[in-house]
């Protein structure tokens, strides 16, 4: 039975990029796949865009490509990516001026556009996950991307494409598509599709299913971290997959490691939505074929709805932040009366700020005063004062007043930092597929 080999390079923008090198050099694949883009980062790609035209592609997109693009073109690996963001030719052509100063030569660079719906949202009553027309937001609208489906990459594979960039896709269509090309799956065979988006997603966030995101000394300890290797799924022709890592890499691939991946951001196992079909994950079984080998297969699928996910980024508001710490005995009641000082002032100043946060960092900044223990003294306490606003100017001014702590606060205040900038938001409708064109454009060397 036929098989190929995917590695997952990125599962995230900021990732490491040691590992993708280590995968090209030592993993025998055949595709090097990078997912980068989260909801909230292609609304900042556009707004990098707005500032500079020829920008608003992955930050890292040039550091990756320097790092694996020899590499790959040397051993005919191909490289998958939606790095693109806001600009996916914008990342051909800096690909392709990459790959000239390498000295590489033919080479096909595939840039598929399409998923920046902003102008069909604005013709039509779109209502998103609030309840609340589309349109409503206004001027504060940034973007609107839909989640494109494999069908334009495996285009892209069967024209010869040696690396694809895209901007918004379906995270596990990365995937999806060279298996969809390297088998001749139809698109309809929702069996397949739904295999493949299984493959899809336990690669997509790349070092979470070798151990990453995963350790608890004690519980579930996982062996050098800092040399975390990334994950490879040999895939089988029936849709079966086997996860694996390079030999001596760090982190561990374990039943329990892929289960972990197996679930996450997974609402409904018996019908996980993506453009290409609705996969079925509740069959599916895990288990251990080898030291660091893990088999998983029972996945299928059922036909696709026909619309697609939109993210709809918009500027949301304002946010000020001011922090400070404490030490030693009374640590604590001097935050306390720090924060208590900060809330009087920011009255008296008349700082106009809607919700804000009073956290003190290692008591309650993540469950908050009602889950968090108090019977315990901690030696020391950083406060962070966290407020919303309507303007930047209002916004700094919460910083501002954390910082006046120094000389008019608790004693032995320190270590003071602020911050001022836009919330950027995310909410979500859904478009008719058939309302979403995809488009290839080509760079070739």
């Amino acid at each position: 039975m036929k098989n190929i080999r995917i590695g997952a390079g990125a599962g995230y923008s900021g990732d490491r990029i040691e590992p993708a090198i280590e995968l090209a050099e030592k993993g025998d694949i055949d595709y090097l796949i990078f997912e980068c883009l989260a909801e909230r980062t292609i609304a900042l790609a556009q707004q990098a865009k707005m500032k500079d035209p020829s920008l608003g592609y992955d930050p890292l997109l040039a550091d990756r490509m320097h790092a694996v693009l020899r590499i790959c073109s040397e051993k005919g690996i191909k490289i998958i990516t939606n790095m693109g963001a806001a600009n996916p030719q914008g990342a051909a052509a800096k690909i392709k001026e990459i790959a000239v100063s390498l000295g590489l030569v033919n080479l096909k660079i595939a840039a598929i556009s399409g998923d920046d719906v902003l102008s069909v949202l604005q013709q039509g009553n779109y209502i998103d996950d609030s309840g609340q027309p589309v349109m409503a937001l206004g001027d504060k609208l940034l973007s609107a991307n839909a989640y494109l489906g494999a069908q334009p990459l495996v285009d892209a594979l069967a024209q010869g494409a040696d690396v694809i960039v895209t901007g918004r896709v379906a995270d596990p269509a990365l995937v999806l598509a060279p298996l969809i090309h390297a088998f001749g799956w139809a698109m309809d065979d929702w069996h397949r599709l739904g295999q493949g988006t299984l493959v899809g997603h336990l690669l997509e966030c790349a070092g979470q299913i070798t151990g990453g995101y995963f350790a608890d000394p004690g519980y579930k300890d996982v062996a050098d971290l800092a040399r975390l290797g990334f994950p490879i799924g040999e895939v089988s022709e029936d849709g079966s997959v086997v996860i694996t890592k390079v030999a001596g890499s760090g982190g561990q691939v374990t039943a329990a490691t892929c289960k972990e991946q197996l679930l996450y951001e997974i609402h409904d196992p018996a019908a996980y939505l993506t453009p290409d079909v609705v996969a079925d994950f509740s069959a599916v079984t895990v288990s251990e074929v080898g030291i660091d080998r893990v088999a998983i297969q029972g996945a299928t699928g059922h036909p696709k709805t026909g619309m697609l996910k939109v993210s709809v980024g918009y500027i949301d508001s304002y946010v000020g932040e001011g922090q400070m710490s404490y030490a030693g005995p009374g640590a604590l009641a001097r935050a306390t009366l720090a924060c208590d000082i900060v809330a009087e002032r920011l009255k008296i100043a008349d700082v106009k700020v809607g919700e804000i946060r009073y956290d003190l960092i290692g008591v309650n900044a993540i469950h908050g005063a009602s889950l968090s223990p108090t019977d315990t003294e901690p030696y020391e306490v950083r406060i962070r004062v966290t407020g919303r606003t309507d303007s930047l100017k209002e916004a700094i001014r919460i910083g501002n007043e954390v910082e006046t702590l120094y000389t008019c606060g608790p004693a032995g205040g320190g270590g003071a930092t602020k911050a001022a900038k836009d919330v950027v938001a995310v909410r979500s409708t859904l478009l008719p597929e058939a309302l979403v064109t995809a488009s290839i454009h080509y760079e070739e060397i």
